[in-house]
């Protein structure tokens, strides 16, 4: 096994660059990177025309409209956007950017800075790379840990009653219910829920932005902790309701294969109960898929996917800054979280083919057939 664990470390590394060099290619061949971004605030055709240049060190997009709005320069060809901006200023801007060096010397640069993990300053925000995204983990995690909670508290109980039950009017009512909790995206059940529960039409119980009220620090810990579930309620409810159809039916098909097996007629022969043999025999094995995919399913629902519900819900979290750097083509966002959440994919998977061996001893990585 720690040979296995070695080799898979050394593939982290080619694994690792391979994506970043594929990330920093379609990254910077889509149009409108944060040049043009800048140009269209200075003329005034950016979604969000008072950001500040550069991270704030460039001054107010005023200031530069001031330095550019005398010249008659056409500009350079290379930007859209750039007709009657003086070519200087422009030149300028990508040395503040770091596009006055090529491609190739730019992505070595960045990959020897993030192998140290410095992954310098937001272009658009007066703030490290680091510091947004620690500031925005609280949310996610947040909204990750209660969701993984409920759904593994939901799913796998739910799952195990199905297999017992396959066929009843039980598992086919169940089975209904999880289709079309599946079949719902959860932003549009968060949309139901702000409706009926947060004062859109019918009841007006929970809170409808932020994870904490105004008045959080002045609470006390009791206090605390209730507005912090009052305002969790809602964005983890719609999240869970899509998210446990898939591991509720993974569990029942594993035990079901599991039933099936000679070890359990066996077992039954013997004159074991039902109880005994289910749990005493058919639960280790039947768990073993679902408990040796945990670490990947905790990381995925910790850092993905919460988007729309932080959007709907006015949580400032880390999908949301993720989507505002898509969106202002800040790079050194972008680039930094592509590369954490990559490394931390790719561990995470380690992890779980070692959690494999821990939970069921027969399995060797290590054999070659």
């Amino acid at each position: 096994m720690a040979a296995y664990i070695f080799r898979r470390v050394l593939l982290l590394v080619p694994t690792l660059l391979g994506i970043m060099l594929l990330n920093f290619a379609i990254i910077n061949a889509a149009p409108g990177g944060p040049v043009e971004q800048v140009l269209a605030r200075i003329k005034g055709t950016a979604v969000d025309p008072t950001a500040r240049i550069a991270g704030g060190q460039g001054g107010e997009v005023a200031a530069a409209r001031a330095r550019t709005g005398q010249t008659s320069a056409t500009g350079s060809s290379k930007y859209h956007g750039s007709s009657g901006i003086d070519p200087a200023f422009i030149a300028e801007l990508e040395k503040q950017f770091g596009f006055d060096k090529p491609a190739p010397e730019r992505f070595v640069r960045m990959v020897w800075n993030f192998l140290r993990f410095d992954f310098g300053n937001s272009f658009f925000r007066d703030r490290s790379v680091v510091d947004l995204v620690l500031d925005k983990m609280p949310v996610s995690i947040s909204l990750g840990i209660w969701e993984t909670l409920l759904v593994y508290l939901i799913s796998i109980p739910l799952g195990i009653a199905k297999a017992v039950r396959d066929g009843s009017r039980f598992d086919v009512w169940t089975s209904a219910a999880v289709i079309l909790g599946n079949a719902i995206p959860s932003f549009l059940f968060a949309i139901l829920l702000i409706v009926v529960f947060a004062g859109g039409r019918y009841l007006d119980w929970f809170p409808l932005r932020g994870l904490t009220s105004d008045d959080f620090a002045s609470l006390s810990l009791g206090g605390k902790v209730l507005d912090y579930l009052w305002h969790i309620t809602l964005p983890v409810l719609s999240m869970v309701i899509g998210g446990f159809a898939g591991l509720t039916m993974l569990t029942k098909n594993s035990f079901l294969d599991q039933i099936g097996q000679q070890y359990v007629v066996t077992a039954r022969a013997k004159g074991l109960s039902e109880r005994r043999v289910l749990y005493g025999h058919v639960f280790r094995n039947a768990m073993l898929i679902v408990i040796a995919g945990f670490p990947a399913a905790f990381i995925g629902m910790l850092f993905t996917g919460a988007l729309l519900t932080e959007v709907i819900f006015s949580l400032d979290g880390v999908g949301l800054l993720g989507f505002e750097a898509a969106i202002n083509r800040d790079y050194p966002v972008m680039f930094g979280t592509l590369y954490f959440f990559t490394l931390l994919g790719l561990l995470t998977k380690l992890i779980e083919d070692v959690t494999y061996v821990l939970v069921d001893p027969r399995i060797d990585f290590e054999r070659r057939d």
